[in-house]
């Protein structure tokens, strides 16, 4: 044998020498006299009271998950350690533990040590008892000291936990909450093995819930996502989950069918960080598709079905991490919404219905006007650009709405519905509405044009307006600040327009208002019949919330109405007076000014007792002299004026003005009615 030959098989006898000598001290070493210099340094790299109490044991296995290749046959080192505990940070209590774990199994790859990877098949917790605790948005016992990068990397591939127990006491987020976790048998039909149930408390409101997934972190190979389903109730609210994520570490994608119910959908926001309006009772179900990117990534809430109220939605949505706010966009349609069910969104809706939804029911028994505050503070967590479609709209027989149709925007804290569309009456009111909530009190502003709103159908319960046509035509433009619809109009300033310029309107009706008692009788014994309408015109104006008439008339072949006055809508008061003077002969007339007085609540409509005991005492005293001439002051000739309609049409086609949102308007004089 040749020199060179022997001094290579030498030094192979001796690398296997010494490499056999360090696997026996390995094996046979006693891995529990390092514990105090393992417990050193892990208690110097977290800044944590760091121990094994129990004992260390090193012993050597196959690598995990098998290749096929010679790979597979390089032993791997599996650690075994018991009584392992971890302790909470300085500020936490001193005697308290942030972890303490029965049994800790882990093995590594030892070839992946070679580039500077730790590369853990997998880590087993036996009788884990994990406390989380946060007191403010900086500072909790989850958050190790900061060091300086490291040249190594970790990759954790499956964790399992065995009858283990995770606490969370979070006073950020005022959360009470304890989750048990334990493995499950194998199935061959699911990739489930942990198991959890969860209850506490969240905001005051009572959590609890159960679920099961797959191994955590069991997510690197993309072929095969990890698995969950989860029910969780959150006070009323309920949220069920049933899919796929793509390693959940990433939360790279997710997969599932998501069920969401509770009393109102403003109550998401905690849980979700989404703003949505506040709704009556809703449930909805569909399919959440969600990736994940640098800007945090983007979620489809997919051909989702459900109700609100007794309303149903379906739509789909998308949620995409954008800067500097995330955006909310899609659309939502309703083929069936009952009116009633948009009252939350606005306060309108009764105080049972708010206590249902969990607000305070503070409307008072005396106001019509909702009261209830706007949440701006969450306006400016996201944007928003959604079209919301209402086909077909149930309502009470007095109000003649048909469908809605609008676009909803949030954008930096301000809300706009533009154009909001609804179908009334045969015709449609176009509304062009923005709310800045940037500040600490509402701008508003409201654009709004009534079209060819049909006479007959504005009044469907009215059975003298049956046989009147005719269309009612107007605009307004208000704006006001406050946080409220109630403050909103006690502040408004603006101006508001309409006219009817052709049509028909029902004798009988004007007969009653004028108190024309003979005709009245006459209409009743041989039918009502429809009079010549002119023009019904309105101009009114808004100052700090009180509505006052500077020309409100209307003009028949019979008869011509003023009406003057205001409504003040900040104390919801009525002061309006109607003036009736007909245009022919009256047998009977007890022709007199009427009052509309009082509050929102309780209008009272009375008739001026002056003009009537003057007129009567008339008629008395004639009848002593003649009674054939009693009758003479209760019959009105009237005047035959001329139409009063050609300068009011022109007038009123002008467009109303509003001030910018907190200016007051400057009213130009009201329009007087002849004298009579």
């Amino acid at each position: 044998m040749s020199r060179t030959k022997k001094i290579m098989l030498w030094s192979a006898i001796s690398f296997s020498a010494l490499l056999l000598i360090c696997v026996l001290f390995l094996l046979m070493f006693d891995w529990n006299r390092a514990k105090p210099w393992l417990n050193e340094k892990v208690s110097e790299a977290t800044g944590r009271r760091f121990a094994i109490n129990g004992d260390l044991i090193l012993t050597w296995q196959r690598a995990e998950p098998a290749t096929g290749t010679w790979r597979d046959w390089v032993p791997a080192p599996r650690l075994s350690a018991h009584d392992v505990s971890l302790g909470n940070p300085e500020w936490a209590k001193a005697d308290s533990n942030m972890a303490e774990i029965g049994h800790i199994t882990f093995s590594v790859n030892p070839l992946p040590l070679l580039n500077k990877t730790i590369v853990i098949p997998s880590l087993q917790l036996d009788d884990p008892n994990v406390a989380l605790q946060r007191v403010s948005k900086d500072k909790n016992n989850w958050t190790f000291k900061q060091t300086e990068p490291s040249a190594w990397t970790l990759d954790l591939q499956r964790l399992y936990f065995y009858r283990g127990e995770i606490t969370l006491k979070d006073e950020v987020e005022h959360i009470d909450a304890k989750a048990n976790i334990d493995t499950l048998e194998p199935s061959a039909v699911n990739d489930f093995v942990m198991g959890w149930k969860i209850s506490g408390t969240y905001n005051g409101a009572r959590i609890i819930g159960d679920g099961k997934a797959g191994a955590l972190l069991a997510l690197k190979n993309v072929d095969k996502p990890f698995p969950l389903e989860a029910k969780l109730n959150v006070g009323k609210t309920v949220i069920r989950v049933n899919g796929t994520i793509t390693k959940p570490q990433e939360l790279a994608a997710i997969d599932m069918r998501l069920y969401l119910a509770g009393a109102s959908m403003a109550d998401l926001y905690p849980l979700t960080g989404i703003t949505l309006p506040k709704t009556p009772a809703f449930s909805t179900e569909g399919r959440l598709i969600g990736v994940t990117d640098k800007r945090g990534g983007k979620w489809t809430y997919e051909k989702f079905k459900g109700k609100v109220g007794d309303s149903d939605i379906a739509g789909s949505l998308v949620y995409e991490a954008k800067q500097p706010r995330p955006l909310l966009s899609g659309t939502v349609v309703s083929n069936l919404l009952q009116l009633s069910d948009l009252g939350p969104v606005i306060g309108a809706d009764s105080n049972e219905s708010k206590k249902e939804r969990g607000v305070a029911a503070n409307q008072p028994a005396n106001k019509v006007l909702p009261v209830e505050k706007f949440t701006t503070e969450r306006w400016g967590s996201i944007d928003a650009d959604v079209k919301i479609t209402g086909h077909k709209i149930v309502h009470s027989a007095s109000l003649p709405i048909e469908n809605l149709d609008t676009h909803l925007k949030l954008q930096d804290s301000v809300i706009s519905l533009s154009p909001l569309k609804f179908g009334v009456a045969g015709g449609n009111l176009i509304g062009d509405i923005k709310l800045d909530g940037r500040n600490n009190v509402i701008k508003a502003e409201a654009k709004v044009s009534a079209r060819h709103l049909k006479l007959k159908q504005l009044f469907p319960t009215f059975q003298p307006m049956q046989a009147s046509f005719g269309e009612v035509n107007g605009d307004t433009s208000l704006s006001g600040t406050g946080n409220s619809i109630a403050s909103l109009l006690a502040t408004s300033n603006g101006e508001i327009k309409s006219l009817i310029n052709e049509g028909t309107i029902s004798k009988l009706l004007l007969e009653q208002i004028g108190l024309n008692i003979g005709n009245i009788v006459i209409s009743k014994l041989f039918g009502d019949k429809q009079v010549q309408l002119n023009c019904m015109a309105t101009d009114l104006s808004v100052t700090n919330g009180l509505v006052q008439t500077r020309t409100f008339i209307v003009d028949t072949s019979d008869a011509v109405m003023y009406v003057t006055g205001t409504v003040d809508l900040a104390k919801e008061q009525l002061n309006l007076t109607i003036k009736p003077e007909t245009k022919g002969v009256r047998i009977v007339s007890l022709r007199a000014p009427i009052y509309v007085t009082g509050e929102f609540t309780n209008p009272k409509v009375g008739v001026d007792t002056g003009v009537l005991a003057l007129k009567a005492g008339s008629a008395v005293a004639l009848a002593v002299v003649a009674p054939v001439t009693a009758l003479l002051p209760l019959i009105n000739v009237g005047t035959q004026e001329e139409n009063k309609c050609t300068a009011l049409l022109r007038e009123a086609r002008s467009k109303p003005v509003a001030p910018p949102p907190g200016k007051t308007y400057k009213a130009k004089a009201a329009s007087k009615a002849p004298a009579k």
